[in-house]
């Protein structure tokens, strides 16, 4: 029999698919056919069936669903390790807004987000979901670089970027929107900052231009008590039930935090299918409290996991955040049985993947779906003995134990290589800035 040509044969490897049956294949292949799976299966099968010229054989390393980044502000990582160790009123409105007003332009976020991109390729992360400002800029490193993204530039009613008026924010939005909607990799979508910066209007014009085009609505919610004071004293509302009143909430809404939340918010949030992206470590960083994780994924609400932004993290390392997710919540409760390795992972691979609605086309590994994936070494001592497969990817793997990263069916790592991304000059231009900042801001 005449074997089908595929354009990359992973062979050999553990295959942890974070399908809905949870299948592991001990020995698996996996072909890929024009970024997709064409098939997966005992590496026997794959073998007899496929041939290709680029061949990775994964003895001895786990194969698996690239991570979701949930929730982040990739730019921010030029602003790694300014401001830290304070509540957040104090880091964002005596630091960051200030610092992004003298400081962020269309350079300075190309520069930031090919540093956070590099950062989450070395660590595993195939899909990132941002808000941040210049996503123009943004989608063209993301275009180039290879990972897949959705973008959202905040509206806020006194914007700093994209438009001297929360109008003008909404058309450039609106533009880009238009200008990548045939894209296979770039999402465009519309984020609200929060409650506390956005008035009402804004946030029912932002829900109206998401709803128009099918786009996601991205926004903080309920992220510290000092917010759930403020929107109560202005509107004698709690934040969820201020944007049910608004009439904003609803599937296409990813709520990054969604920490202080009282019995009746989680309803609402569960109502209208609200997805949220938990954040532990910067939750953890700031202060800001526990998020009800349990009891959100026990009403059925979607949950991704994230990890803010770097300069609120301090990385973007999401091996690390699953660790912290797991045992977070098991210190909170005080239950070691709540948020399980599995949970835990499939809030970072399927659970993302269904959180920003790209279920039908990544999160688990399945044939039909982009081929998203990662190769992790497990020929290091940390890596054994192998007991259970979920508790040692979230307990005991680590970032760098990712080996090759492949999204859409293109390798971005090998061997730890990067390969869309020229790190050394990257560095350079990293080192230029921050010297520029210092100057002009010295700790």
């Amino acid at each position: 029999m005449k074997k089908q040509h595929a354009d990359l044969l992973i062979l050999n490897g553990i295959v942890l698919t974070m399908d809905k049956r949870h299948r592991v294949i001990e020995s698996g292949g996996i072909a890929i056919i024009n970024s997709k799976i064409a098939e997966l299966g005992e590496v026997g099968a794959i073998k007899e069936k496929y041939s290709s010229e680029i061949v990775i054989d994964a003895e001895g390393k786990l194969v698996m669903p690239g991570l979701i980044n949930a929730h982040t502000h990739a730019p921010m990582s030029i602003f790694r390790g300014f401001a830290d160790d304070l509540p957040l009123d104090r880091w964002l409105y005596d630091h960051i807004f200030p610092l992004e007003a003298e400081f962020i332009n269309s350079e300075t976020v190309a520069t930031g987000t090919r540093l956070a991109i590099a950062e989450m390729i070395r660590s595993g992360t195939t899909t990132f979901n941002d808000m941040y400002y210049y996503s123009c800029k943004m989608a063209e490193i993301v275009d180039k670089t290879g990972i897949r993204a959705f973008l959202s530039g905040a509206l806020l009613d006194n914007p700093q970027h994209n438009g001297n008026t929360a109008e003008e924010v909404l058309e450039y939005t609106e533009k880009l929107i238009v200008k990548w909607k045939e894209h296979p990799r770039v999402n465009i979508g519309v984020a609200v900052h929060a409650p506390y910066s956005a008035s009402p209007w804004l946030y029912r014009a932002g829900k109206d231009l998401a709803d128009k085009y099918g786009v996601q609505l991205h926004t903080h919610l309920s992220e510290t008590s000092w917010e759930v004071d403020i929107i109560y004293n202005k509107y004698g509302l709690r934040p969820v039930e201020h944007l049910e009143k608004t009439g904003v909430l609803g599937k296409n809404m990813v709520a990054a935090h969604g920490i202080h939340l009282n019995e009746n918010e989680i309803r609402l949030l569960a109502k209208n299918d609200v997805g949220i992206a938990h954040n532990p470590q910067c939750n953890m960083k700031l202060a800001n409290g526990t998020a009800p994780v349990t009891e959100l994924l026990n009403k059925g609400i979607r949950v991704g996991l994230g990890t803010d932004g770097a300069a609120s993290n301090n990385d973007l390392d999401l091996f690390d955040e699953m660790r912290s997710a797991a045992l977070a919540h098991k210190l909170a409760t005080g239950n070691p049985a709540v948020m399980d390795a599995r949970s835990v992972l499939e809030c970072a691979t399927s659970g993302g993947a269904r959180l920003l609605g790209i279920d039908d086309k990544t999160g688990s590994l399945e044939a039909g779906k982009q081929a998203d994936i990662i190769i992790v070494d497990l020929g290091k001592p940390h890596a054994w003995p192998l007991y259970n497969l979920y508790s040692l990817i979230v307990y005991s793997l680590k970032a760098s134990d990712v080996e090759s990263v492949i999204v859409d069916g293109r390798l971005l790592m090998e061997n730890q290589r990067l390969l869309t991304i020229d790190e050394k000059s990257l560095y350079r231009e990293v080192k230029e800035l921050s010297t520029r900042i210092t100057k002009a801001h010295p700790h």
